[in-house]
Order: C-alpha cells, then sequence, then structure tokens
C-alpha cells in the first residue's frame, strides 16, 4: 500500500527467502560425520531441555581465502538484465510494485552453490548470463566488503541459512556451508523447526531490518527443511534535503483514472535522462553513493508496455547518456511495501529445474533420506519510504547551486500520474530496489 505521509523513516527493506523442500517431510542438520559439518552447539542430557537457538554454527569456523572481483561492464549488464527481467515479471498494472532485484540474486547464488548439472546451468545463465557462478561470489564478496555506514547513509546486507535438526532425514554437505560463510558471511543455525523457529527467524530479520520487517515468515510447512535469507536495510539522505517551502498539495491521477491530493516535494535537479518513450531524472544522495531514478512514460504511452519494452542494455545506456543540465521536478511523497512469490517469474527466465520436486540438482548442497532437494519458493518482503529528508544514501551539491541560479530550468518532470522509479548503486548502477506508483489508493 502506498501512502500519502511515511510513518517511519527513510529506510529501504528487503528479505528473500528460498525454501528448499524434499519430496515428502523432511528435515536438516549439519551432522558430525566426517563427511557432513559437525554441529558442535548440539546439546544432550538435561540440557538439551533447554535449546540454545539460535546459535550460529559458524562462529568457531574461520572464513576460507577468498578474493572479490571488481565490478566491470559484463557484470553490470548481467546484473542490470537480470533486475530488469524480474521486474518486468513482478509488475502488475494497476498496483504499486516494488522488488529488490539484489536481495533476490544474493539469496540465489547462495543456494546455487549447492546446484550441479543443469540445474546449475540455468540458475547460472538466469542470474549472470556469461558470466560463471564462481564469478558471482567473487563479485557480491567485493561489493560487500565497500560498504559503508556512517551518520548519512547506510546499507547493510546480511545472509542466513536455517535447517532442521535432524540427520537422519537431511545432512548438510560443510563445503556449502564453507562457501556460503566465505563469500557471503552467512551464518547457520540448525532448529528444530517449531513454534520457537519460526519467532527465531522473525526476530533474526527484525534484528537486521533495524525492527522495520519484523516478519518474513508467518508459519513454517512441515515440509520445509532449510531457508535462505538474505536481508538488506537501507538509509540515506538526500545531498539537498527539501524545504517546507518545496512541498505543496498536488494531484496524481492514477492508473485507473483516479485523482488523488498529494504532498508535491519540487526541486531543480542537474541530471536529465530519456528515451523515445519517456523523460525522468537522477537525485543524488550523500555523496554520491547511491541514485535515485524516476522516469515517467509519455503522455498516451501505458507504463506496463514501457517496463515491457526496457532492457538491461537500454537502462545502462539512459544513465551512461543521462544530460547535465537544469530540470525542474515535482514528485509525491510516498512509501510502499510489498510480498511477492518470485517462483513463477524465475521460472519464466528459465530456471525451471530447480523448483521441479523430479529435475531438481542440490547435490552439491546435502542429501536427504526422503526424496530429491528443491526451491519450493522464492519470497520477498519489502518496504520503502520517500519523503523530504531522503530515501538512501549518495548525493552532491549541485542541486543547492540549481535553487539559486536565476536561469530557468531546461527541462521539466512531473511525476503526477504513474510512474517507475529505480533505487542505484552509484559506482555499478546495479539496481537495489526497482518500483512503480500506480496509485494512492
Amino acid at each position: 500500500m502506498v501512502k500519502n505521509r511515511c510513518f517511519a523513516p527513510p529506510f529501504f527493506f528487503s528479505l528473500a527467502v528460498l525454501l528448499l523442500l524434499s519430496l515428502s517431510a523432511c528435515s536438516s542438520q549439519m551432522s558430525s560425520d566426517p563427511g557432513m559439518f559437525s554441529s558442535e552447539p548440539s546439546l544432550s542430557g538435561s540440557q538439551a531441555e533447554q535449546p540454545q537457538y539460535p546459535v550460529n554454527l559458524m562462529d568457531h569456523i574461520s572464513p576460507i581465502s577468498v578474493s572479490g572481483r571488481e565490478w566491470n561492464e559484463p557484470f553490470s549488464l548481467a546484473a542490470a538484465d537480470f533486475s530488469i527481467r524480474l521486474f518486468q515479471e513482478t509488475v502488475r498494472a494497476k498496483e504499486n510494485t516494488l522488488v529488490s532485484p539484489l536481495s533476490v540474486m544474493i539469496s540465489l547464488s547462495m543456494a546455487a552453490n549447492g546446484a550441479d548439472g543443469q540445474t546449475r546451468a540455468e540458475m547460472a545463465s538466469v542470474l549472470g548470463g556469461s558470466v560463471a557462478l564462481e564469478d558471482l561470489n567473487e563479485y557480491f564478496y567485493a561489493f560487500h566488503n565497500r560498504l559503508v555506514s556512517d551518520d548519512i547513509q547506510s546499507l547493510h546486507l546480511a545472509n542466513s541459512i536455517w535447517f532442521r535438526d535432524n540427520a537422519n532425514r537431511f545432512l548438510v554437505y560443510p563445503e556449502f556451508l564453507q562457501k556460503n560463510l566465505s563469500y557471503y558471511q552467512a551464518e547457520a543455525y540448525q532448529s528444530a523447526f517449531d513454534e520457537n523457529t519460526l519467532q527465531d527467524i522473525n526476530a533474526w530479520a527484525s534484528a537486521h531490518t533495524n525492527g522495520m520487517i519484523d516478519q518474513i515468515l508467518s508459519e513454517i510447512d512441515p515440509l520445509d527443511v532449510m531457508y535462505l535469507i538474505n536481508a538488506i536495510a537501507f538509509e540515506a539522505k538526500w545531498e539537498t534535503p527539501y524545504s517546507q517551502e518545496n512541498i505543496s498539495n498536488g494531484e496524481f491521477t492514477a492508473a485507473d483514472a483516479a485523482a488523488h491530493t498529494v504532498s508535491m516535494m519540487s526541486s531543480t535537479e542537474h541530471w536529465y535522462i530519456e528515451d523515445d518513450k519517456a523523460s525522468g531524472f537522477i537525485k543524488d544522495y550523500s555523496d554520491g553513493a547511491y541514485r535515485f531514478v524516476a522516469l515517467l512514460p509519455e503522455e498516451g504511452v501505458n507504463i506496463t508496455d514501457y517496463i515491457a519494452s526496457l532492457t538491461g542494455e537500454s537502462m545502462l545506456r539512459m544513465l551512461q547518456e543521462a544530460k547535465r543540465t537544469s530540470v525542474f521536478t515535482q514528485m509525491p511523497k510516498f512509501s510502499s511495501d510489498d510480498f511477492l512469490s518470485m517462483k513463477a517469474p524465475l521460472e519464466k527466465l528459465g530456471m525451471s529445474s530447480a523448483f521441479d520436486s523430479n529435475r531438481a540438482d542440490f547435490s552439491k548442497l546435502g542429501e536427504s533420506s526422503l526424496g530429491n532437494i528443491f526451491i519450493g519458493d522464492v519470497v520477498q518482503r519489502t518496504f520503502l519510504c520517500v519523503d523530504e529528508l531522503g530515501t538512501t544514501a549518495g548525493a552532491a551539491s549541485a542541486v543547492i547551486i540549481a535553487e539559486k541560479s536565476s536561469l530557468p530550468p531546461k527541462f521539466q518532470v512531473v511525476l503526477n500520474r504513474p510512474f517507475v522509479y529505480f533505487i542505484l548503486d552509484g559506482e555499478t548502477s546495479i539496481p537495489l530496489f526497482m518500483g512503480t506508483v500506480m496509485d494512492f489508493s
């Protein structure tokens, strides 16, 4: 639901969860078997009556030495292409949409470390195109290591793996956990998958999103044996916040033609972007580390048709060809939240065998005595707030100079009808979040 006011601080939050299931009810644990991962925190005797969940089993394990790979053009194009295609598959005609492609990419890349054969090939093709899965690990390792957190901006990433504690039915390979620890700093928890586990998982989600998402799961299905969870918490201030005199009531015409009174924020920006069907602007956050991009389809252009025409290459080209000029902008204050299943979109993108109980090959992840392991679903919950203070991080002082200029803006973009927006990493242009504002009802 999108609201006229933001009732929470300007954070972005996302959780992506992969449900790995066997053919029937089964469970999992790190085993003390020499071929498996030793679960030292396991208790016995009277101590077992008071389980110490959550216990991160990776606390006593040292990451192996791995190297990062700096962003380059092939990966930027692969990330942009995956993001656009996933966004296209999740957009709803007259409803607001919010998705974090980065969160989905990270959680699926972790899962892909346990895939083999056709399943691995399909996941590699969908996630990275020509970029190998091993390279994805290195890209995300480098990305995570360069994140900064200060009083102006904060992008926090966290990953965890949860699985049942029944070694007779499901065993997790140590190499799988070790790789995800080394590249993704993934925590690992063995648990009973009962009501306490549900509370622990949601508490973990809340802790890693500053309390803004306190529930990623509402129940634990008896068939579920493993969850791979990625959490993103993002906060930043505009380089130049909107002042009260720049905020006024305006009208927004929704996708169903209904008119809504909204709080419009006006400013003069310095980056104008366009293609043959839309125009827009780039608004930086403090230090320029992150960027807000808005695209308004031309009058008469259906927004869903416009989104369908986008590609990763066209998005990057539009950003690269941004014009350094003055542009008058008006943008409504809004907040949005969403809960999406990514199974159908990912299957349409070509990741089909991973969701097939018969064809899925996660033989590098572990083994089940009851059946084959496959992905049951990929779900994501997101929250976003855009107000006069900010949305993310990054920016420059150019806006202040423009507002003081006596020259009239050369371009104008007024977001008073359905529009598309992205939150991008300033260095790589990888989309952290992508969304649409269709309505304010």
